[in-house]
């Protein structure tokens, strides 16, 4: 009989006890709004700000509602504005390109290697090409050389965001992700590496650019309640010429997002475990190719990804029909059309159109699959297993969905 895997690829752990707790505390007390304190009461939200600078080495941080939010702030911050050219990865999710349109800025695209890092050689062409920022995205948790990225991007003048949404804790020699560019930017989805539902941080040693993300975010002229923010004289010319676009992060969120803070280190632990077992079990697989992650790079192994390189699209949907049919979730950055959160860069249309044969070529045969701690290193070895064998299936001619998966399970 064939195995099949019988838990959910989306199910999180719980929110762990410590983090309820203080999340009970914020609702009983009603004071959920960050500037709402009494007395000498220092907010949730301004706590986890210093945590997190803290945590990154940062001089600065601020917690705001959504990675999204994160990255759309950090361009204002940095001055990018309508008609500014933003290099970006080909290979990213929508949020990135789309918070460039939003601050009607241009997209451009750079091509990705096959170990699903942005191509250097690409990015210094482009970099030249009259571009004020690159908004770089460690997709998928895989970072690049970022000590040559810094070089080419010093030497063209081109300001570096970095996109950490997948890579909160990973680093590069040593340096943690998101502080080789001006500003990092960090997720809190749920299905990031820590959970508070939505949710994002910035950090930065820059006081001006950190100025300016606190004024953006919605503090008015309560800059001085922040604990990882500037000093106050950052803030005398930028607080009269900075837009409020508020969106900022709330105590409650905090509250829950401080416990696992503390934890995060030991969950990266249990996510390499994971990854690890994934890649031993797919090691060698015929017609399938694994990322090379170098040995520079500290990583946080939550998802994992393989090339399918030459398959046809028809080979990809059968492997995709037969492991879900074994209960296997894969997602496909192939696909013609945009599906949930899996989307490539000519669905955006808000970008101009634009040439990336190298990107489209790896697309073509890219899968990925999360790995959440709700998983035991042996669940992941069974999920090997499938895809190991399904793939062998495929690659050898199997077309159909076994019969037994058509049932109403």
């Amino acid at each position: 009989m064939m195995e099949r895997f019988t838990k959910p690829f989306t199910q999180q752990e719980p929110i762990p006890d410590e983090a309820i707790a203080a999340a009970m505390e914020v609702l009983r007390h009603g004071r959920l709004h960050r500037y709402n304190t009494l007395g000498d009461e220092v907010a949730e939200t301004a706590l986890l700000e210093e945590e997190f600078a803290a945590f990154t080495g940062a001089r600065y941080c601020l917690a705001v509602a959504s990675g999204g939010y994160a990255l759309g702030c950090a361009l204002r911050a940095v001055g990018v504005g309508p008609g500014d050219r933003v290099l970006t990865n080909g290979f990213t999710l929508a949020p990135v390109p789309g918070a460039i349109a939003a601050v009607w800025a241009e997209p451009v695209f750079v091509e990705v290697t096959d170990n699903l890092t942005i191509n250097l050689e690409d990015l210094s062409v482009k970099a030249g090409q009259g571009a004020k920022a690159l908004l770089l995205s460690h997709m998928r948790g895989h970072v690049c050389d970022m000590d040559r990225l810094m070089e080419i991007c010093n030497a063209a003048g081109v300001i570096v965001i970095e996109d950490c949404a997948h890579t909160m804790g990973a680093a590069w020699r040593g340096v943690p992700s998101g502080r080789h560019g001006l500003v990092g930017c960090y997720s809190t989805q749920t299905y990031k590496h820590m959970n508070s539902g939505e949710g994002g941080l910035l950090v930065s040693d820059d006081p001006q650019v950190m100025a300016r993300a606190i004024m953006l975010s919605g503090s008015y002229m309560l800059y001085a309640r922040h604990r990882a923010a500037p000093p106050p004289e950052a803030f005398e010319r930028v607080r009269y010429e900075t837009p409020n676009v508020s969106g900022r992060m709330d105590n409650l969120r905090a509250a829950i997002l401080r416990p696992q803070l503390r934890a995060l280190p030991d969950q990266i632990a249990r996510w390499n475990a994971l990854y690890r077992t994934m890649e031993t079990g797919l090691q060698g697989t015929p017609g399938l190719q694994m990322t090379v992650r170098s040995e520079e790079e500290a990583i946080v192994g939550s998802s994992f990804q393989f090339l399918l390189p030459g398959w046809s699209a028809e080979a990809v949907q059968t492997l995709l029909a037969r492991a879900a049919a074994r209960g296997v979730e894969l997602k496909w950055f192939g696909a013609a059309e945009p599906q949930g959160f899996t989307s490539r860069h000519d669905s955006w249309r808000y970008a101009p159109a634009q040439s990336l044969p190298e990107t489209d070529r790896i697309l073509a045969g890219l899968i990925d699959m999360r790995l959440p701690l709700t998983f035991s290193t042996e669940d992941v070895a069974l999920v090997a297993r499938i895809v190991r064998a399904e793939v062998l299936t495929v690659a050898q001619g199997g077309a159909e969905v076994p019969e037994f998966t058509r049932s109403a399970d």
